[in-house]
């Protein structure tokens, strides 16, 4: 693209990594995203927040909320850094970030014992992903294509559980899952994507997400209204949460002091380098998907960068869990090709107001899991379709065979029977019982190295 057709404002622009959009055509683009990880980046720290207690002491529903309104505020600057780096730290690419479920047992095995283990291991174990972010270009080479396309595959087929459960209404041990009201809802909700996709004609037909989204929650608030569903929609919630934060309220900074022990420092650490090995497949599918090329080391470097320094961040100054890139998102641009950082923009400036105005994430933390369902079961398996796609273009002769259907085979098939780790260390069964991609990476790259390339016939 040249300089004269960056600063000339339309919306095809919108499919361009660079360049201005109407602000009109912007915003529900960049909403979008904000909308297809909300809950997903929300859920995490609620979770822990409920089992955590700090100086011995439990934590209130205020101290939930607070967490909550900072992990919005941390979620959208960390996407603002990954669409305009500063300094080396940031990608430049249409990369949204928010809090992940890949931490989530570590988290919650520290913050059970004191909340400022988490805060201590959190500033530690980011700091450590960014200084290898920083020197990726020592390393980067040992992440080959064929490693990096099974990472993006085992992305998508460690994210379908997450659609379906979402599909069913959200918690499987709950007594409505899978009821016939979440199933119409979610539906319901699919339906309205894959019609207004079909169609509607030109750039509007990318907002199909959007609209689902809309008419899935349409249905569930009269759904609730009429008590076909009482709840679905939690507007109690909603109130509840204005009334205890007021309509404007400043995140909490500094508020825990972080304590520092080995044993908690190293377990973590060990999750940074999975979540590591995740944002580099996130990342290699966003270029790939969207853009329609391999990434940089440069973007490589950056995107780890803001990973782990953000995440120091994250804990350090707000006493939030560790912030990744978001799998979802990476569903979301190679379905749309929406890859405009100006464009996403709005959506992480959304999230920022969104933790300073408690009235906004209240609104959006109202969305039925159930919806989402409708519209990110789709999502999901378009990144194995991006996996895929990379496994082709590495060229899948008999050395690249062996390491993907080895990775897959070892990596996904311990998640389904997780007491294979039960005479391990209880590390080991953290890390990759419940992680398919960490078991995919870790194979993948020990038979990369360890097998060598046959030479080319002359």
């Amino acid at each position: 693209m040249t300089e004269k057709q960056e600063n000339t404002c339309c919306v095809e622009n919108i499919y361009k990594l660079n360049g201005k959009v109407p602000i009109g055509k912007a915003i529900p683009f960049g909403l979008q995203h904000v909308l297809a990880m909300f809950v997903s980046n929300v859920t995490p720290v609620m979770i822990i927040a409920g089992l955590a207690q700090y100086n011995g002491v439990a934590f209130s529903g205020v101290d939930t909320a607070l967490l909550v309104q900072a992990a919005m505020l941390v979620a959208g600057l960390g996407t603002l850094i990954q669409l305009f780096p500063v300094w080396r730290i940031g990608a430049k690419l249409p990369v949204v970030m928010g809090l992940s479920f890949t931490f989530l047992a570590a988290m919650i095995n520290l913050a059970v014992q004191d909340y400022g283990l988490m805060i201590g291991a959190v500033i530690v174990g980011g700091c450590i992903e960014g200084l290898l972010g920083l020197t990726a270009k020592y390393w980067r080479r040992f992440i080959t294509p064929v490693v990096s396309a099974c990472v993006v595959t085992a992305i998508g087929f460690s994210l379908l559980s997450v659609g379906i459960t979402s599909y069913g209404g959200g918690d499987a041990s709950a007594a409505d899952f899978g009821s016939w009201q979440n199933l119409t809802v979610a539906t319901i909700t699919l339906l309205s994507c894959l019609i207004f996709n079909n169609r509607v004609k030109g750039f509007w037909r990318q907002l199909y997400v959007l609209f689902g989204l809309g008419v899935g929650y349409l249905v569930a608030v009269i759904f609730t209204v009429t008590n076909l569903a009482p709840g679905m929609v939690n507007f109690a919630q909603m109130k509840s949460t204005v009334a205890e934060l007021g309509f404007i309220a400043l995140p909490r900074i500094f508020h825990f002091t972080p304590k520092f022990e080995i044993g908690a420092i190293i377990s973590v650490t060990l999750v940074f380098l999975v979540s590591a090995a995740e944002t580099i497949g996130d990342t290699t599918a966003v270029c790939t998907g969207g853009l329609g090329r391999d990434i940089t080391e440069k973007e490589v470097s950056g995107s780890l960068a803001c990973d782990g320094f953000m995440s120091a961040v994250s804990g350090g100054v707000f006493g939030c869990p560790p912030i990744t890139s978001f799998s979802q998102n990476v569903g979301l641009v190679a379905m749309t090709k929406v890859v405009n950082r100006y464009t996403i923009m709005f959506g992480a400036l959304t999230l920022v107001l969104a933790g300073l105005f408690p009235p906004i994430g209240a609104f959006f933390s109202t969305l039925p899991a159930c919806v989402l369902g409708g519209c990110t079961v789709m999502m999901f398996g378009t990144i194995i379709i991006s996996g895929v796609n990379m496994l082709s273009s590495c060229g899948m002769d008999e050395r690249n065979t062996i390491i993907a259907a080895t990775s897959f085979c070892v990596g996904i098939g311990v998640t389904t029977n997780p007491t294979i780790f039960q005479h391990m260390p209880k590390i080991v069964g953290d890390i990759f019982a419940g992680n398919s991609v960490a078991g995919v990476f870790v194979v993948a790259m020990i038979m990369s190295l360890l097998l060598k390339k046959k030479p080319e016939a002359k």
